[in-house]
C-alpha cells in the first residue's frame, strides 16, 4: 500500500492542535503524522507530542512544510492545517487518484465550519477555481506525489501565497484532482473582520501577487488587515486563507 505522510505546520496553536492531531491519528492510523512547529511560545509542542512526531523548523509555513516533507517517509505528502477537519473518506480517494501516474497531486473540497451566504460563496468559488484553474490552497489539504514534490524542490520559499504558487507549479507537472471528500476549514479568521470584506481583501492580495508585488510586502499588508476606514483597522489574525 502507498505510504502517506501527513505534515501539519503549527505556530501557537494550543487551542486547536490537540483536537487536530488526535483526530488525524484516529481517522488515519496507518499514516505517518509529523507536526512542524515554527517556534511556538505556548503549549503547542507539548500537546502535539502526545499523538505525533514533533519537529521544529524556521518560522514560515513554506519552510515548516518543507522541513516536515524532508523528514517524512511517505510516497505521498499530505499537508493539513491544524484548524482544518479532514473527511475520513479522503485517504481512500487520495490513494485512488494517485494510482493514475498522470496525477501530480490535488486537494479536497472546501467547506467551512459554519454557514453564511459569504462563507458558502467563498467555498463554492474556491472549489470552482480548483477545478478550472487548478489553484489549490492550504485549507483544502493539499496532497502531492513525493517524486513530483522533490523534483520541484518543495514549496517555494515565499512569505505568503506559497500554496497558490505550488499548485501552479504542480499543474505544469501533471494533473491536479479535487477530491469529493471535504476539508472543513475554520471560519474564525474570515469572520473577524466580516466575511465579505475579507473576501474582497483576499482577492486584492492575489491581484498584488499576480502583478509581481514582493510577497514580503503582501504578507505585511495581510498582517495589517483590511482597512475599515481611512485609518488602519485592527490587525488581522496571523494566518488564514489567501
Amino acid at each position: 500500500m502507498t505510504r502517506v505522510s501527513i505534515v501539519v505546520p503549527v505556530l501557537n496553536e494550543e487551542a486547536t492542535v490537540h483536537r487536530a492531531v488526535s483526530r488525524l491519528c484516529r481517522d488515519f492510523p496507518d499514516c505517518e503524522l509529523i507536526v512542524v512547529d515554527g517556534g511556538s511560545t505556548d503549549a503547542t509542542v507539548e500537546l502535539a507530542a502526545h499523538h505525533a512526531t514533533v519537529i521544529t523548523a524556521e518560522r514560515g509555513r513554506a519552510r515548516q512544510m518543507n522541513e516536515g516533507a524532508r523528514l517524512a517517509a511517505g510516497d505521498i505528502l499530505w499537508f493539513v492545517h491544524a484548524d482544518t477537519a479532514v473527511d475520513p473518506a479522503a485517504l481512500g480517494q487520495l490513494r485512488d487518484a494517485l494510482a493514475d501516474p498522470a496525477v501530480a497531486g490535488g486537494g479536497l473540497t472546501l467547506r467551512f465550519d459554519r454557514r453564511s451566504p459569504g462563507l458558502d460563496y467563498l467555498a463554492w468559488t474556491s472549489n470552482a477555481r480548483a477545478r478550472r484553474l487548478h489553484h489549490i490552497f492550504g485549507d483544502q489539504a493539499m496532497f502531492v506525489r513525493r517524486t513530483v514534490f522533490d523534483a520541484l524542490g518543495g514549496f517555494p520559499d515565499l512569505a505568503i501565497m506559497e500554496d497558490l504558487e505550488m499548485s501552479r507549479r504542480l499543474h505544469r507537472r501533471g494533473r491536479l484532482c479535487l477530491l469529493p471528500a471535504t476539508s472543513t476549514a475554520s471560519s474564525r479568521r474570515l469572520t473577524a473582520h466580516g466575511t465579505w470584506r475579507m473576501i474582497a481583501f483576499m482577492q486584492y492580495l492575489k491581484l498584488l501577487y499576480f502583478a509581481g508585488v514582493d510577497p514580503e510586502a503582501i504578507r505585511a499588508r495581510y498582517t495589517a488587515g483590511p482597512r475599515l476606514s481611512r485609518g488602519r483597522g485592527p490587525a488581522a489574525p496571523r494566518s488564514g486563507r489567501t
